[in-house]
């Protein structure tokens, strides 16, 4: 098996239309309803179990949790139009904080599906201006439109979802 392209690693090209955003707002709007088929029925000795020293499934759901804070700032970068959009903390200190290996799987998957419709909703009611409009990503250090600050989250979404199926293949 081709393995995954660590996330770090990975280069980006926002050459796409604007008129695909549609698109990516429906790609965001499924990760929660892919991440439930996918382990909702798993047990929590499966779901919080880890590899190597990485994140659980759960831990990984949970982050996507977190990453939604800094998405919804980043949607106030531009609409403010600021230069720069504010930086990720890399180090993911409020995954590790937020101990979702305590909770319920099925409780961190409904937070995850709450936080992801705020962020899609706010998506949606931003104006055609403000989806076009360019500001610098930090990491990557190319301009990035609304629309494909949109991309990069649902390429996040699916970088965890991928992981997250290994995990599954690994633990049985």
């Amino acid at each position: 098996m081709i393995t995954l392209t660590r996330w770090i690693d990975r280069k980006f090209e926002f050459n796409f239309p604007v008129g695909l955003y549609p698109c990516i707002l429906e790609r965001l709007r499924g990760t929660p309803v892919r991440l439930e088929q996918m382990v909702g029925a798993i047990p929590k000795e499966v779901a919080t179990n880890s590899v190597r020293d990485g994140w659980s499934i759960q831990e990984h759901v949970g982050h996507l949790i977190q990453v939604e804070g800094l998405h919804d700032g980043r949607i106030d970068d531009f609409v403010e139009g600021v230069e720069t959009l504010r930086a990720a903390d890399m180090s993911n200190r409020r995954t590790y904080d937020a101990d979702y290996n305590a909770l319920e799987l099925a409780e961190v998957l409904a937070k995850f599906r709450e936080v992801r419709a705020g962020f899609v909703e706010r998506l949606e009611s931003v104006d055609d201006e403000v989806v076009a409009r360019v500001v610098q990503h930090p990491r990557l250090d190319v301009p990035m439109r609304l629309c494909d600050m949109a991309y990069f989250a649902a390429e996040h979404d699916d970088q965890h979802v991928a992981t997250i199926r290994d995990l599954m293949q690994q633990l049985g």
